[in-house]
């Protein structure tokens, strides 16, 4: 995840759909979407075979000789192609439908021969950026369609590629499967992780002093917060949906290494609720330290303005304009030797006056 400091994608959340009335399974592509590029990787215990840039007749030629088999699509612009992977792996036309009508919710399907489930990953670490990401999986394979290059399956290609013994080039489809799914889970740790540190450096700020600009990044980092709860609460759903089905692709072992990938997601939801929980309480507390300081500044004004309002009259009354040679009643005060030092001094003890008086009420 990125740092809390990195520009972030603010376009709205957006689903294509085909137009009104057309016939369920319509793949329309989105003028936006990338060109689409083939990886297929080809597993089995002994071996494994990575082929980058494949193309349809590589995949017919080698789908049937491996134990299992991972088509990776990225790029959602060619229609025909995705519609020929489909025909392929026999997959259903409306999951396909799901998969070029990008944002969708995250949800698990199931077929007669295959699974369908839709995620929300992070493709892109340094700019937060999120995508729909669809995985398909059988007995004997995985297809993972995704908008754009970037994703968090490093870490798996890694160990299919490792030296044995290999328990994603051991194990079925479904384990490679839980792998994938495992993968996109954990990628949400890091920005969580990172927003945490972020906001505790916001509140050691705030208690020293608060800001303008800190107001703004709570209310961001909030924003970003409801984001990664919109695509954490359907996902864990999803995982939940696809330890209770019992379906004969799926083994009851690797259904305990879903569970485990569902402790994952209700792990982020806690730490993604207490963080809301905390950015609201650090909102308040801005407001209550913003509130604070602007009464600090108005009772110190008040106090001033309170100490040169004796001070104004005196000098007010003393600034008649009256002849004193005319009267012994127009201010005789006037012709006092030291007259300005006293009143000077006068005025002086009436604002020590004050100043104590307002030190024994505690208002200084």
């Amino acid at each position: 995840m990125a740092k809390a400091d990195t520009v972030r994608n603010r376009a709205p959340l957006k689903i294509r759909r085909p137009p009104v009335g057309a016939s369920p399974g319509t793949l329309i592509a989105d003028p936006a979407a990338r060109r689409s590029e083939l990886r297929l990787t080809l597993i089995s215990p002994e071996k494994f075979k990575t082929i980058d840039n494949a193309s349809i007749d590589e995949l017919n030629a080698h789908c049937e000789k491996w134990p299992v088999v991972w088509l990776d699509c990225t790029g959602l612009a060619n229609i025909p192609l995705i519609e020929e992977i489909g025909r392929i792996f026999n997959l259903h036309p409306l999951a396909l439908e799901d998969v070029v009508n990008t944002g969708q919710r995250p949800k698990v399907d199931f077929f007669e021969d295959h699974a369908f489930v839709v995620m929300r990953m992070i493709d892109d670490v340094t700019a937060h950026r999120y995508e729909q990401i669809a995985v398909f999986f059988g007995k004997n394979f995985v297809v993972t369609f995704q908008e754009r290059e970037g994703d968090p399956f490093d870490p798996v290609r890694k160990r299919i590629a490792a030296a044995m013994p290999n328990r994603l080039r051991s194990r079925g489809a479904d384990y490679l499967a839980y792998a994938l799914i495992d993968a996109i889970v954990d990628s949400y740790f890091p920005p969580i992780e990172a927003a945490s540190e972020l906001v505790d450096g916001i509140e050691d700020q705030m208690l020293n002093t608060p800001h303008k600009h800190q107001m703004r990044r709570l209310h961001e980092l909030r924003r970003d917060a409801n984001v990664l709860k919109g695509a954490l609460w359907p996902m864990r759903d999803a995982l939940a949906t696809l330890i209770r089905n019992d379906v004969p692709f799926v083994t009851a072992e690797t259904k305990i290494f879903f569970n485990d990938t569902l402790d994952h997601s209700l792990r982020l939801i806690e730490l993604v609720e207490n963080q809301r929980d905390m950015l609201t309480g650090l909102i308040e507390m801005h407001l209550s330290l913003t509130q604070a300081r602007t009464n600090d500044v108005i009772s110190y004004l008040t106090i001033v303005s309170v100490i040169f309002m004796p001070l104004t009259f005196l000098v007010g009354v003393w600034g008649m304009n009256f002849e004193p040679g005319s009267s012994p009643w127009n201010m005789p005060e006037l012709k006092a030797y030291y007259g300005y030092p006293a009143a000077l001094l006068f005025m002086l003890v009436v604002a020590a006056g004050l100043v104590a008086f307002f030190k024994w009420k505690k208002w200084l």
